[in-house]
């Protein structure tokens, strides 16, 4: 599936790409044109002519390049976001519900050292890491750790 912001970045990379093509033959034909000329004075309608705008449309090609490739990537980010949020779970469409329960529900607090937030045991975020340690009490009446907005564990969680 493919936007009409997809459709239109193309031709601003073709664009780009024949800009650079045209600058690149007028610094050739500027160059050819200021070497078989010894006088300085017989040099400069090459430079005004060929070499000053194919150089301005090597710069132009190159900036139309780096917007398009921006722009197309920024459409693509937006079309998938789109599909992302097109696709809603079965039972939220049934029920009506629109808060979505908490990724982990399970009762243990983890911690990671070092880290700013707390979780509960089964959170992706600290699923599977050695390193993850029971969150002791002090450290949750002290506020040091924000709880993970992931999993949304509670202080009244049991377990702690």
């Amino acid at each position: 599936m493919r936007t009409a912001r997809l459709r239109t970045v193309h031709p601003v990379l073709w664009a780009g790409w024949a800009a650079l093509a045209t600058g690149a033959v007028l610094c050739v034909i500027g160059w050819y044109g200021i070497s078989g000329e010894r006088y300085a004075e017989r040099q400069l309608p090459y430079l005004a002519s060929c070499t000053v705008p194919g150089a301005a449309l090597i710069i132009a090609g190159t900036v139309l390049l780096t917007h398009g490739r921006n722009a197309l990537a920024a459409a693509r980010v937006e079309e998938l976001y789109g599909l992302l949020v097109a696709a809603e779970p079965a039972g939220v469409a049934e029920s009506g519900q629109t808060a979505a329960a908490p990724l982990a529900a399970s009762g243990e607090l983890l911690m990671v050292p070092g880290g700013t937030l707390w979780h509960r045991a089964d959170c992706p975020l600290v699923a599977g890491k050695p390193e993850a340690v029971p969150v002791d009490s002090r450290v949750l009446a002290s506020g040091e750790l924000g709880p993970c907005p992931i999993c949304e564990p509670s202080v009244a969680d049991p377990g702690d």
